[in-house]
């Protein structure tokens, strides 16, 4: 018998210190446009394809008193443990555009033996963006 609990990935969340200021980080230095900016500056969202990647603060009701507060890296050789993906064509060209445009350089893109081209970066709040070219399966 079929079941219609399949769940569709619908958001990703990323938690941080100032909503429009992400949104915008993210449009520039990665190339989303963006969907939503509520007036509140406490919720927006990208254009990501089928998933959306959505921005709110660290600390707020939700995350506070609900599901517990929200672990930040304390230093730079920190991580959270997620990090956003992101695949590109021109993975030396998105690795510079997003350098150029405030995320800070983690490790320039380079060969991996699986067959990908592999960058790290971090945006202003200290998160993990991994940016790799595409995989063929």
């Amino acid at each position: 018998m079929a079941s219609n609990l399949g769940p569709a990935f619908a958001y990703t969340v990323v938690y941080c210190k100032d909503v429009a200021k992400s949104v915008a980080f993210y449009a520039k230095a990665f190339g989303y446009n963006v969907r939503r900016l509520d007036e509140n500056r406490k919720w927006g969202e990208l254009e990501s394809g089928a998933t959306t990647i959505a921005f709110t603060p660290i600390h707020q009701h939700e995350t506070n008193d609900i599901t517990g507060h929200v672990q930040t890296p304390q230093s730079g050789g920190d991580r959270q443990p997620i990090e956003l993906c992101f695949d590109y064509v021109d993975i030396d060209a998105a690795y510079k555009r997003a350098i150029e445009n405030g995320a800070v350089a983690v490790c320039e893109p380079e060969e991996k033996k699986w067959g990908q081209k592999v960058g790290y970066v971090r945006d202003p709040d200290g998160n993990v963006v991994r940016m790799g070219s595409h995989v063929a399966s």
